[in-house]
């Protein structure tokens, strides 16, 4: 009877910690930036996200964020497939090379991005006799946003190349499918929920982006003025509120996608 007691309140308490720890560093900053951006009404806080630098943040933010996915569902899929599918020396070295900018501080990365794509780079000088610049406008913010949501689909395609049952393929093929059929009938419907999730995790990722992009953006209001720069230049400005209304157009669209990557992932166990 001690003993099932016992058993009980470790359990009890173990939980009660894992709900607390959740609660003190989740779901109360959420709750304080809420409180934050609705704190003085709500046309204030509809004022601050229609001001016209604002809602040019944002809108940018989304549109590079959009196109970073994208050139991330492309490259992620194409990697994961490699380095699933063939066998190479050095394949182990560029796997785990795959979470470095989980690894890097992203202001590292940005930093790189800068010593490789400046004015002064080899890349940048061909760029600027071809008429173009790279760094601080929106081509550099997008390479900076590939950069730090680079893992996610590669990561979210391998688990189900592993998982993929050969004897489909092998069937397609002995049925005379050509490979790029068996590649888009077969294959890439089973690739399809790693793909979509691991777009909309970048997607979400790369809206929160700062420490990389801060140092290649230049950071021109209207231009290549991101969403989470604003916000720390309003903080700087004093003016938390306005920049607590920005962060709750980011958070609610971060939640919104993560409901869908959880409701996509579901789907695909309960498949």
């Amino acid at each position: 009877m001690n003993i099932i007691m016992r058993s009980r309140l470790w359990s009890f308490g173990f939980r009660s910690t894992i709900m607390l720890y959740f609660v003190l560093l989740i779901v109360l900053p959420i709750i304080g930036i809420y409180s934050q951006s609705f704190e003085l009404g709500l046309q204030p806080f509809w004022d601050s996200i229609t001001d016209p630098l604002a809602w040019k943040a944002v809108l940018l933010t989304v549109k590079l964020s959009v196109i970073a996915a994208l050139i991330n569902v492309f490259l992620g899929t194409m990697i994961g497939w490699v380095l699933i599918r063939y066998r190479f020396p050095g394949r182990r070295i560029l796997n785990s090379l795959v979470d470095l900018p989980f690894a890097l501080p992203t202001a590292v990365g940005g930093l790189m991005i800068l010593l490789l794509l400046g004015p002064n780079s080899f890349a940048g000088g061909i760029a600027d006799k071809l008429g173009f610049q790279i760094v601080f406008h929106e081509p550099a913010i997008i390479v900076a946003m590939v950069f730090v949501t680079f893992p996610f689909v590669i990561r979210g395609v391998q688990p189900l190349l592993e998982e993929l049952d050969k004897s489909e393929e092998e069937a397609s093929y002995t049925l005379g499918a050509s490979r790029a059929r068996t590649f888009f009938q077969v294959i890439f419907p089973s690739m399809l929920p790693g793909i979509i999730s691991g777009a909309m995790l970048a997607f979400s990722r790369a809206l929160a982006e700062f420490g990389a992009v801060v140092l290649v953006a230049g950071n021109i209001p209207g231009k290549t003025l991101i969403a989470a720069v604003y916000i720390f230049g309003e903080i700087e400005s004093d003016n938390v509120q306005g920049a607590a209304a920005v962060s709750v157009m980011l958070l609610t669209l971060s939640f919104l996608i993560l409901w869908a990557v959880n409701l996509v992932q579901s789907r695909r166990h309960g498949k």
